[in-house]
Formats: structure tokens, C-alpha cells, sequence
């Protein structure tokens, strides 16, 4: 009896670890999870391999046709080869007296390998972000060595429950004071300096998004897992 309390404890400490945690950083998301509207930034789509039998080797993330940006540049990753894809807009834009009739749609990164366990970013220079806006939705599908597809394409509704393969999300806030600033600096704009990317311009935010809950929902398991283990020692001492 005294053996099994204490294994039924100790059961209970690992799963509430394994599982709040676990599921707080299986996703595909944005880092970081803000940036200033009308601006330009960089941020990268961290991926972490959520499977223990198979290694992630492709990336696809879709930008929103109805949100055309101008600048989508990715930086180079070790391992891994990037393909940008554009399509023609249907209303061409005027970005700094210059008309652009293409915006790219797609970014797909290929032939590296994210083995178990790990997890990899993925940096783009993007702009110029949407003014009208709360968020943009960049659509993302994994692909394994296996064969397996996993689409993080499914949007969030407000005030339901998170979807079981959310779609990335970077949330776009107001431009006030220095941030509004920043926002037209012209070394931030790649259309502004000949078209070259410029990898200075990061957004000031911290990852507040995703790795936030992340940490907050792991400590939450590690403290109900104490507690666990906790009510199994109590029970052996009673049954001696």
C-alpha cells in the first residue's frame, strides 16, 4: 500500500509537468510576439520537433494575401536552404513614390534537420507592417522525415478554447513615441537603402508571447508535481 501512494504521487508529479508543459511549447510561433504597425521589424518563426521518432526537415509560412508586405528578406540558417515566393497583388501599392505590383506569399526553409528534443528559428526582416491591423496570421506547415504534415494553420476565435494546431500569430500594437519614430527610420526600411535587408532594426519587445505562458504553465506543473510528490511522502509516514 505505502509503495503504491508513493508511485501514484510520483506518476502524477511527472505527468502534470510532462503535460502542462508539453503543451505550452509544442507550437510553431512568432518570436517576438509584438511588433509597432507601419513598421518594420525582424523576427523569427521558432519551431520546435514535437516528435520523438522523426526529425522536422521543411518549413512553409504563408503571409495573408489581404496584408501585402513590400519586404520579406529571411536570414541565412546554417543547414538550411530558403525559397521566397511572390505573387502578383491585385492593387498595386505605392511604397515610397515607387509602384509595387509583387508582395511575397510564401517562405519556405528545407533540407536541414531538427532532431528530437530541439528546436530551431527561423529570422525574417519583414515590412512595411500593416497600419489597419491588429495581428497578422503567418500560416506555417511542418514537415518530417516520416512523412508527416502537421498544418499550424488553424485561427484562434475569441473567447474559445485554443485550437489543437494553432496558426502563428504576431500581434501588431500602435506606434507611440520613440516607437513611432522607429517606425519610419529610413535604416529600417530596406526599400529606402537599395533594397539591402538591414539586420539592426529588431523590435525593443521581449518575447512576451509564447514563451511567457510557456515558462508560467511549466512552473505551474513543477509546483502541482511538488505537491504530488508532497501528498505521497504524508501518506507513507501515516501508514507506518
Amino acid at each position: 500500500m505505502k509503495t503504491s501512494r508513493l508511485s501514484f504521487a510520483a506518476a502524477l508529479a511527472a505527468g502534470s509537468v510532462l503535460v502542462l508543459s508539453g503543451t505550452a511549447f509544442a507550437h510553431v510561433s512568432v518570436q517576438p510576439g509584438e511588433a509597432t504597425k507601419g513598421g518594420y521589424a525582424t523576427i523569427s518563426l521558432k519551431v520546435p520537433n514535437e516528435r520523438d521518432d522523426a526529425s522536422t526537415t521543411q518549413l512553409e509560412v504563408n503571409f495573408p494575401a489581404d496584408q501585402p508586405l513590400t519586404s520579406v528578406m529571411p536570414q541565412d540558417v546554417p543547414g538550411w536552404t530558403v525559397k521566397v515566393e511572390t505573387s502578383d497583388l491585385a492593387k498595386p501599392l505605392t511604397v515610397h513614390g515607387k509602384q509595387i505590383t509583387k508582395a511575397v506569399t510564401k517562405v519556405t526553409w528545407s533540407g536541414g534537420k531538427i532532431e528530437s528534443g530541439k528546436f530551431q528559428q527561423f529570422p525574417l526582416s519583414v515590412g512595411k507592417l500593416p497600419e489597419d491591423a491588429d495581428q497578422m496570421v503567418l500560416k506555417a506547415i511542418q514537415t518530417y522525415d516520416n512523412g508527416e504534415v502537421v498544418r499550424w494553420i488553424e485561427e484562434t476565435k475569441e473567447g474559445a478554447a485554443e485550437p489543437q494546431n494553432p496558426a502563428p500569430v504576431l500581434k501588431l500594437t500602435a506606434a507611440t513615441g520613440a516607437d513611432h519614430h522607429d517606425a519610419g527610420d529610413a535604416s529600417a526600411d530596406p526599400a529606402k537603402n537599395g533594397g539591402e535587408a538591414k539586420g539592426g532594426h529588431d523590435e525593443a519587445a521581449s518575447d512576451h508571447g509564447s514563451d511567457t505562458t510557456a515558462r508560467a504553465l511549466g512552473i505551474a506543473g513543477i509546483v502541482i508535481g511538488l505537491g504530488g510528490v508532497a501528498f505521497g511522502v504524508a501518506a507513507r509516514r501515516r501508514s507506518a
